[in-house]
């Protein structure tokens, strides 16, 4: 199993690299007195004694840090198992991306601030193995040396400065400027970590300017602009003793670095990269983790995770992996309109409960109150059903996470157990379950009115299990678009499109059932499955292939989650069927229309999907001024619907679809544009409250092509 292996390899680093430091040394005892031209004599002015404690001392070190490290990964193999195997490439691409720090540089001011220090450290630390290497071997293979070690100096410099620059921009930043991201998440070991690191960046270039000072500061080691500058202020007579002092000094800041690595939140330099290269999976990320058939299953004692055994050992390195950067938190739509729920704190929090009920205990995350006693695993002794029923599923902590850490996972995890094992859900879902069980839909609205909107048709729809019946698509219509007044208005506007282009398709009528998406992100499994085994029967039977859906939950319901219970079907969302037709030459757009729209991205479609592009070039077709909110795309705020919360009441804070509806009434619009029935119902509801129903509209981008494109 990978935790296994990951546990493993940290065990056998206790003791391969105290074997690989002490091999060095025995290597470095053959006398070497090489001195060129231009170049340095390592360990120069430095007692043999100290050379051998420095080997030794950093061998045990080395060898502690693994350790602390295994004892870490021995609490992430407290998870369940996860596959996070094969996909080597994209892994590969993610561990560079971490390495890098690309991710992080895309959060700004604060990224380049992060680099700078990672940077200037990594460089430092490749400098200093590099005359290790260069001083192991034999004279004749020798490079540090001549223009070489000129040009290495002047690097080692110029990153020890932006080294400590960066250091000095952290501290302004956690103590003067204060940000909301580090005001309530400063603690006396961040001080600590910036003061060890400081230290190691000061006591580098201070023993630099000692060992140039003994030696009688050349010329050429004027390209070390710093030390040698600094040289300058150690008088000659002292310089010995002052070199010894600040290199015992400065390999006892590197010694405490290596034990603070694995217990503070230094260990994100190794958690946070390895975190990125385990993230990619075979699991399109729209899906769900997938759990057995409840409908066959007879040994299942527990459904969904309540302590810390039930999350996965990957969900569990997440914890580690954590940044506090706050990223997450800042695009939540729950949190940002004044709910309870903060992203980042459920990291912290199942970090805390895992950490504090390790065996043997080790150091929780950063930012958690100490003050703050955990009796046992169950993580609901830290996180309240509250913080986890206010998610509307819109995937923006997932998509912005610079370490790629999966939140979202981990809260309909806690609301299945919530659902399922306690029955503690939001009193409106009741109702909405009942629905589904006994009408087999959200609305609780009879089946047999399933195709009532095809009365608005000058045409005849075929249905599927009609004798003699076949199509090449399903229409697949969803039960916001059968049920809902201002939906039904969109199924006919997809339908005589799909008419007018000569599409071959026919819909299932009262044998199509709710997708049961609804249910599953609430939490209610069984009722998922209960809906989605028969649906699947239905679609097998008649042996449907192609799908078409004008519902982003559907159609990433049926084309992401489905195949988990058998159902491999080629799904399309309207937008990009219609946007094929177009490109045929099977619908054309006539007259582009003067108003001004704006598109809002279904979270389901885009952050889900990854489907931005075709709406908006169907809106381009029908409209000469299509603008874009602040926040679109994959930094689109979402409706507020999601996540089951289209069935729930919203009682605090702002209402999320009044957020986003303000923002996009902002843009100018006379049109605000989306392809979700879902948003369409948040929208325009948010458009009535707001009083400005009569110079906005809310449409699906269908209704405006079919406005544009049919007589």
């Amino acid at each position: 199993m990978q935790q296994r292996w990951i546990v493993r390899t940290l065990w056998a680093l206790v003791v391969v690299a105290p074997a690989g430091i002490l091999l060095a040394w025995w290597l470095g005892t053959v006398p070497d007195e090489h001195q060129p031209e231009v170049g340095r004599l390592v360990f120069g002015n430095i007692p043999d004694a100290l050379i051998a404690l420095f080997y030794v001392s950093v061998a045990v070190f080395l060898g502690l840090a693994a350790y602390l490290f295994a004892i870490r990964a021995k609490n992430w193999s407290r998870g369940a198992d996860e596959a996070r195997t094969g996909l080597w490439w994209r892994r590969l691409r993610e561990l560079e991306r971490g390495l890098s720090m690309r991710s992080v540089l895309e959060g700004g001011a604060s990224g380049v601030m992060h680099s700078m220090i990672y940077w200037g450290f990594i460089v430092l630390l490749l400098g200093t193995i590099t005359l290790e290497i260069d001083h192991l071997l034999p004279n004749n293979l020798k490079f540090l040396d001549g223009v070489v070690y000129q040009g290495y100096s002047a690097v080692l410099d110029a990153f020890a400065v932006i080294f400590l620059i960066g250091l000095l921009w952290a501290a302004l930043r956690r103590y003067v400027t204060k940000p909301w991201q580090v005001r309530s998440k400063t603690r006396p070991e961040d001080g600590v970590i910036l003061v060890l690191l400081a230290l190691i960046g000061m006591t580098g270039l201070a023993v630099e300017a000692a060992r140039i000072a003994v030696d009688g500061r050349p010329d050429f080691e004027t390209w070390s602009f710093v030390g040698y500058s600094l040289s300058s202020l150690i008088p000659s007579a002292d310089a010995a003793g002052v070199h010894q002092v600040l290199w015992i000094s400065h390999v006892a800041a590197f010694l405490t670095f290596l034990v603070a690595l694995p217990t503070t939140k230094l260990r994100h330099m190794i958690t946070s990269p390895l975190n990125m290269a385990l993230s990619p999976r075979e699991r399109p990320r729209g899906a769900m983790r997938e759990m057995p058939n409840l409908m066959e299953a007879t040994d299942i004692e527990t459904i969904g995770a309540s302590v810390v055994a039930e999350f996965t050992w990957k969900q569990l390195l997440d914890t580690d992996a954590c940044t506090l950067c706050g990223r997450c938190t800042s695009v939540c739509p729950a949190n940002q309109t004044g709910k309870s729920l903060d992203p980042r704190e459920i990291i912290l929090k199942l970090g805390e409960v895992a950490a504090r009920t390790a065996s043997p205990a080790i150091s929780p995350p950063v930012g958690v109150d100490a003050a703050i006693t955990v009796t046992s695993d169950s993580v609901f002794e830290r996180i309240t059903a509250e913080e986890l029923w206010a998610c509307t599923s819109c995937r923006a902590c997932d998509e912005i996470c610079p370490v790629d850490i999966e939140i979202l996972d981990k809260i309909l995890d806690m609301r299945r157990y919530l659902t399922l094992m306690e029955g503690d859900f939001p009193q409106e879902l009741g109702s909405t379950f009942l629905s589904m069980e006994n009408s087999s839909n959200p609305y609780g609205m009879s089946q047999s009115g399933r195709a009532k909107w095809t009365d608005e048709l000058d045409f005849e729809v075929k249905r599927l299990g009609e004798p003699g019946v076949t199509a090449e698509y399903l229409y697949w219509v969803g039960c916001a678009g059968s049920f809902d007044d201002r939906n039904r208005k969109v199924t006919v506007s997809t339908a005589r499109l799909l008419h007018e282009a000569g599409v071959d398709f026919a819909i299932l009528g009262p044998m199509e059932l709710c997708t049961g998406d609804p249910a599953r992100r609430a939490g209610n499994e069984y009722v998922f499955q209960q809906l989605a085994l028969q649906n699947i029967e239905t679609l097998n039977d008649l042996g449907v292939t192609k799908v078409i859906t004008q519902c982003p939950h559907c159609f990433n319901t049926l084309g992401n989650e489905y195949p988990q219970l058998g159902g491999e079907y080629e799904v399309m969302h309207h937008s990009q069927l219609l946007m094929d037709l177009v490109a045929e030459g099977r619908i054309t757009p006539k007259n582009k229309s003067d108003q001004r729209i704006t598109f809002h991205d279904p979270c389901f479609l885009g952050r889900h999907n990854g489907e931005f592009d075709a709406p908006r070039k169907l809106l381009e077709l029908v409209s000469s001024d299509v603008v874009e909110m602040p926040r679109s795309r994959d930094d689109s705020f979402c409706c507020g619907a999601g996540g089951a919360r289209m069935w729930m009441e919203e009682q605090t804070g702002k209402k999320i679809n009044i957020e986003r509806t303000e923002e996009a009434v902002a843009t100018g619009s006379d049109i605000i544009a989306t392809g979700c029935p879902f948003c369409f119902i948040m929208l325009d509801d948010g458009v009535k409250e707001l009083g400005e129903d009569e110079q906005v509209q809310v449409m699906d981008i269908s209704t405006l092509l079919a406005e544009r494109s049919l007589d």
